[in-house]
């Protein structure tokens, strides 16, 4: 396994919209070790393939704290969304901003596992979450993306300088106020 580079916001990379898998052989089964890897190793909950510069449909997800084996996620396509909720989102590609995001907390979700085998998933709370940031990954959105027009140019302009910090309180209670 090894540890991968995780592309950063503005890199033009993250905004690639990812291919499905269409071969399951030892390649991707290295690639989704590597994801798994890099995931950790940064103490992420979750890593999309486009983050680390692989433009496929692969997403890891570890909301468990590493009690239970990740999750993998390829091919994923949302079935259903209930219960819509405002929840604080941070992303390994844009270090140290969080900002309050509206998104499902309960889906249904149809994909692949590593062998290629369908599965349907339900998943509630942060794992809910946590899936859709990661899908939109795979489509070239970011996060911030889903903040109005000034609280996007405000938080992106605060990662450009640098003062994550300041940026992150700033950013959380203006979300807030929304």
């Amino acid at each position: 396994m090894a540890r991968l580079e995780i592309l950063e916001y503005p890199d033009p990379r993250l905004r690639q919209i990812a291919a499905p898998v269409t071969r399951f052989d030892a390649s991707l089964a290295q690639l989704i070790d590597d994801l798994v890897e890099t995931m950790q190793a940064s103490q992420g909950i979750g890593l999309a393939a486009t983050q680390v510069n692989v433009h496929l449909q692969v997403v890891a997800l570890d909301v468990s704290k590493q009690a239970e084996p990740p999750r993998i996620f390829i091919n994923p396509e949302i079935q259903s969304r209930d219960a819509l909720g405002i929840v604080e989102e941070g992303c390994l590609s844009l270090p140290g901003l969080y900002a309050n995001v509206k998104r499902a907390t309960q889906i249904r979700v149809r994909s692949v596992d590593r062998c290629g085998v369908p599965q349907d998933t339900e998943l509630r709370g942060l794992a809910a979450v946590c899936l859709q940031h990661e899908m939109d990954h795979l489509v070239g959105i970011l996060f911030v993306d889903h903040l109005s027009f000034f609280k996007r140019r405000r938080a992106i302009r605060q990662l450009r300088a640098g003062h994550h910090g300041a940026a992150t309180a700033e950013t959380v209670t203006a979300a807030r106020a929304r």
